[in-house]
């Protein structure tokens, strides 16, 4: 596999090829040591980093929203949105069955390889240039930060718009859910005067019930 096109893309170059394949080894690989044990470790390094780039870039922001904004950017769903952004999806060594499975657009893998890299970065070379990595990135796909922008609600949006349309709140239906209890995912639908407007797949019934009312607002305000 060829790394050096991603580590042209990450904008850093590995001085142990060991560590970066370690980085990028999914469990289901079989092979050698895998990226859990680095995961953890970038798990710890990016909440610190983002932490202290939020406290810095709003100073005035109580605790409560920078908790708030610190969520919405360190979580799997963002994660996966700055692997893509590396393509890193491309470079992970995965079993043939996860590769079957779309393993490698899969949020939780992506997700878990970047931590690993991250932590990877963080041994090699330390906080100072992993800061600079991940903040080049966050400012790249996050140009404009803020609580808003970061963690709209959805729902509540929806409820003031179908309050002032139709003089009604939207209800929120569990259609399905799948997986065992540790990994669960929901399927959930809005309706509004029992009419359909959305269905959403999600981690939650929370985070489905966003997506659903996203769409369904969406709709809503193209008419």
């Amino acid at each position: 596999m060829e790394l050096k096109l991603f580590e042209q893309t990450l904008g850093y170059r590995f001085k142990g090829k060991n560590l970066l394949k370690e980085a990028l080894t999914h469990k289901s690989a079989k092979r050698g040591n895998h990226n859990e044990r680095l995961e953890f470790l970038g798990d710890a390094v990016l909440d610190l980093i983002i932490g202290e780039f939020l406290y810095t870039k709003f100073p005035h922001s109580p605790e409560g929203e920078l908790s708030k904004m610190r969520a919405s950017m360190v979580n799997e769903k963002s994660f996966a949105k700055l692997a893509r952004h590396l393509n890193l999806g491309k470079y992970l060594y995965i079993s043939t069955s996860e590769e079957q499975n779309n393993g490698r657009e899969k949020d939780s893998i992506l997700s878990n390889a970047f931590e690993a890299v991250m932590g990877a970065v963080y041994l090699e070379s330390g906080l100072e240039i992993v800061r600079k990595l991940v903040l080049e990135l966050v400012e790249t796909i996050y140009p404009k930060i803020d609580l808003k922008s970061l963690f709209y609600d959805h729902k509540t949006a929806l409820q003031e718009l179908t309050q002032s349309l139709f003089g009604t709140i939207p209800e929120y239906i569990v259609l399905d859910s799948f997986g065992p209890d540790h990994n669960k995912e929901f399927l959930m639908s809005v309706q509004i005067q029992n009419k359909e407007y959305a269905k959403a797949f999600g981690k939650s019934k929370k985070e489905a019930q966003q997506i659903c009312a996203k769409i369904a607002l969406e709709m809503l305000q193209q008419k």
